[in-house]
């Protein structure tokens, strides 16, 4: 999953150590309490090395989730099918079946996300509104969360979200114009599919992966493997992708406005001059006692 995903070349590289990259194959599920351990472990390599760790990426659950340790709740083992969640959602009465979770999951095939998202809405409005109705993994979590621990996983986060930082850290996010962003957005989604997105996708396909898979629910992937399934054209997948990309970024933007001492770097500011912003990041790493 190279060309969806962005990854990082070796010559982009430039010798410095990354780490968290190809730890998976396509087939395997990813969250974020899997990325919070692996992440720790390679942070306290990285501190053991006399190295200053620099997490980069713009999924700001998960950074957010290492910076301020937040716990997770140990995943379910077996359950049995809710009373009341059943009876609304799914004539099943008491019939006991394998895993709550199994339950939404084939809800959610059945009767579609937008369903999951309605039964969310009864129960926890509040994560209703955070969560978008498509990403039913997150819509399933907080579902199940509330069914194991009688709580709303939007409490939940709240206590967690008033945390001090687990490390001492600087948070520094990279803005732009916003028609330049979209701008940039569209351009990187050309060069995508110029280096061969469809192909890559086909090759996971052919490979087994599915719309079901945690990776291939991710953008670009669903897109295209929507339109290798006939559900689209090639045309209608590429402008749904350009346009959820830019959702995706608005989201992004709202997000990182909500985080705690948040340093922005509007790239304009700087002449859009590289050299200036790290020179920036530098001075401001160093002033806080983190490099000498």
């Amino acid at each position: 999953m190279d060309i969806g995903s962005a990854k990082i070349t070796q010559e982009e590289m430039q010798g410095v150590p990354h780490h968290l990259i190809d730890i998976l194959s396509p087939q395997e599920a990813f969250s974020v309490a899997l990325f919070q351990a692996k992440a720790k472990e390679a942070m306290e390599g990285i501190y053991g090395r006399g190295h200053l760790p620099i997490v980069v990426g713009g999924t700001g659950f998960y950074i957010q989730a290492l910076l301020r340790d937040i716990s997770f709740s140990e995943e379910p083992n077996a359950k049995t099918c809710p009373n009341i969640a059943c009876q609304e959602a799914h004539p099943f009465g008491q019939e006991k079946i394998s895993t709550y979770r199994q339950h939404l999951e084939q809800l959610g095939q059945e009767k579609g996300p937008r369903f999951l998202h309605q039964m969310l809405e009864k129960i926890d409005p509040q994560a209703a509104l955070e969560i978008h109705p498509n990403n039913q993994k997150r819509v399933i979590r907080a579902l199940e969360f509330y069914q194991l621990e009688g709580k709303k996983i939007s409490d939940h986060n709240a206590l967690e979200k008033q945390k001090e930082n687990a490390y001492q850290a600087l948070y520094f996010v990279l803005t732009d114009e916003r028609a330049r962003l979209y701008e940039n957005i569209e351009l990187r989604i050309d060069q995508m599919l110029s280096m061969g997105l469809v192909e890559e996708v086909k090759r996971l396909k052919e490979a087994g992966c599915h719309s079901q898979m945690v990776s291939m629910q991710g953008l670009g992937y669903k897109e295209i493997l929507a339109y290798l399934n006939g559900e689209t054209t090639l045309e209608e997948a590429v402008q749904i992708l350009k346009r959820d990309t830019r959702h995706f970024a608005k989201r992004q933007l709202t997000w990182f406005r909500r985080e705690r001492e948040v340093l922005w770097l509007p790239k304009q500011d700087f002449a859009y001059d590289e050299e200036k912003m790290l020179d920036y990041i530098l001075e401001k790493v160093k002033g806080a006692g983190l490099l000498p």
